[in-house]
């Protein structure tokens, strides 16, 4: 029997992702501006929700292919949603908290209205995820127009019941493509990894280019280098695989959802606050870190490499331990940061080729080792 045709992620829904991870130098921006816990718990709260509407869309497309002048229109109509939710990031719990909350709900509204060209077999998915979505968006938007506490108590709220929303009630009707959806969130991975390199090159407007600089730059570029190479090297076919053997729908989208639903929020946030601790090297190479700047350079690393532990920990593959292992000793080198910035940035460069070599070093004894006994056998 001929196998299904692979669904390919199509290049309007690339151009989709362009625009959501434009969040990410929004968020880095403005969390390098204002280097703080306060700033950092806000920047969570909105990264949080706004990839969770990512991952409906995410899902969404995977099941309604944006093949026809009314979904693309929708489609263009939560991209512009998602681009005034970008640029209301820097004061999204600010002046602008009315205006993300009105994009948001717009996001939602959309998603919604596509799921309804599904056809009949979406509407029982949506009659349950609809309400709950659009209740989380009226949280975030009564949040942007409430005074504080409320303010920070509803947008709390807001994540609180899409984390429920998931276990409320089996997830059915909803079908998982698993070569489309795990390259569709392959493809945001690397695009925000793309972005947090063009974040960190912005942060060398107006700074004088010597070796320092130049140092700074190729080693902030190793950084995401490995991050990609942490994802990509294998572990993305790999984990397609796990999701195409696992059969029962429940378990499916459970693991969908686990995996490249919550498991992915930490590497997003990684990536973000990786950027913001490389940017903070830029113009001080040989100077010592402030405590938190050290530390953002280390912990969003180390939260990268947690979250895809956790990944891997959930399709149960291997290189857990090694994630886990490197996200230790790259934590350890927050104190070098402090004495000198550009030595705390060699020395996670070096941590994480080590521990992508270490990884790497049982297949490659099993493919020499094969290699030996092929060439024993040839006549």
């Amino acid at each position: 029997m001929t196998a299904p045709p692979r669904v390919r992620v199509s290049t309007l829904e690339l151009f989709f992702d362009l625009v959501f991870v434009f969040t990410v130098i929004q968020l880095s921006e403005t969390l390098a501006e204002h280097l703080s816990l306060a700033t950092l718990g806000d920047m969570m709260l909105i990264l949080f929700v706004v990839w969770w509407m990512y991952s409906g869309y995410a899902w969404l497309t995977n099941a309604v292919a944006p093949s026809s002048t009314t979904r693309r229109t929708l489609l263009l109509t939560g991209m512009a949603g998602f681009l005034v939710m970008a640029l209301a990031i820097p004061e999204a719990f600010g002046e602008y908290g009315w205006l993300f909350g009105v994009a948001y709900l717009v996001v939602n509204l959309v998603h919604s209205a596509l799921f309804l060209t599904a056809g009949p077999g979406a509407i029982p998915a949506l009659r349950f995820l609809a309400p709950l979505n659009i209740g989380s968006a009226l949280l975030v938007l009564a949040g942007g127009l409430a005074p504080e506490p409320w303010r920070h108590v509803l947008w709390i709220a807001a994540p609180l019941l899409q984390i429920a929303t998931g276990y409320l009630r089996r997830l059915r009707g909803l079908t998982i493509a698993e070569g489309h959806f795990v390259e569709r969130h392959g493809l945001v991975v690397i695009v925000a990894i793309g972005e947090s390199i063009l974040s960190i090159g912005l942060g060398f407007d107006g700074v004088h280019l010597g070796w320092d600089e130049v140092v700074v730059a190729v080693l902030g570029l190793c950084v995401a280098y490995y991050l990609w190479w942490f994802y990509f090297a294998g572990d993305d076919t790999r984990a397609e695989h796990v999701l195409a053997a696992t059969a029962d729908p429940l378990k499916r989208a459970r693991l969908a959802l686990h995996g490249w639903g919550f498991a992915h929020y930490p590497m997003l946030l990684g990536i973000v606050v990786t950027a913001v601790g490389v940017k903070k090297t830029v113009g001080h190479a040989f100077d010592g870190l402030p405590w938190g700047s050290a530390l953002a350079l280390s912990g969003g690393v180390a939260l990268y490499l947690v979250g895809h532990a956790a990944f891997l920990a959930l399709l149960r593959l291997r290189g857990v331990h090694h994630r886990l292992a490197a996200a230790a000793v790259v934590l350890a080198a927050v104190p070098l940061g402090h004495r000198i910035a550009v030595a705390q940035l060699a020395a996670v460069v070096v941590i994480m080729v080590a521990a992508a070599i270490i990884e790497d070093l049982p297949e490659v004894r099993r493919t020499h080792s094969t290699a030996i006994n092929d060439f024993g056998r040839t006549p």
